[in-house]
């Protein structure tokens, strides 16, 4: 059994800090996002690729866990879809 784990820090500010995230596959994922802008485009961060949906109150740690379990790239956007980021999974 594995205690492995991989946490990542996401600034949201002009978009997503960093905008690629790279995670290994079948290792449990903590996607910690911080909104520091006050756009409301920016106040809503969504995949449907990694089945999440959450809002992003200001200065506040949003945590998504995720264990994503095949290789490949997932798409997340804000809530209006103008910024974009994704998940490299390897």
């Amino acid at each position: 059994m594995t205690t492995e784990k991989q946490t990542v820090k996401i600034n949201v500010a002009n978009g997503y800090e960093p905008a690629t995230i790279n995670l290994k596959a079948g290792v449990p994922a903590k996607l910690v996002f911080n909104r520091s802008n006050e756009s409301m485009c920016l106040a809503e961060v969504k995949s449907a690729d990694l089945k999440f949906d959450k809002q992003l109150p200001m200065n506040t740690d949003v945590t998504v866990e995720i264990t994503p379990q095949t290789a490949g790239e997932y798409n997340f956007t804000c809530g209006m879809g103008m910024f974009h980021g994704k998940v490299v999974v390897k």
